[in-house]
């Protein structure tokens, strides 16, 4: 998966709202504030990218989150999530340092 994908904020507002249920394409449009037109190609993106899946119900379709392609992008940054840690932590102890 490119990180191209999520770069867009609006794709990831979509997955947000995804994160918490499966979405109608108009529930989508109408939380983003965009076009119908709009929607569905940012959805369109993130189905390519395997993000997201489509279930037709009658004639419904229900988009939902496919979360496993993200954790390519968690383990791209568990070394950053180290670095962090430690920077804070040096952080802590420098400002300990100066109440004595």
């Amino acid at each position: 998966m490119s990180f191209a994908v999520l770069a867009e904020p609006v794709r990831r507002r979509i997955l947000d709202l995804l994160l918490e249920r499966p979405r109608l394409v108009g529930e989508l449009t109408l939380e983003l504030g965009i076009s119908q037109p709009g929607t569905s190609k940012h959805l369109a993106v993130l189905r390519e990218a395997g993000l997201v899946t489509v279930r037709a119900e009658a004639n419904r379709r229900w988009y939902e989150l496919t979360p496993e392609p993200l954790a390519e992008i968690d383990d791209w940054l568990a070394p950053y999530r180290v670095r962090w840690r430690q920077a804070f932590d040096q952080l802590e102890q420098h400002l300990d340092g100066m109440e004595d």
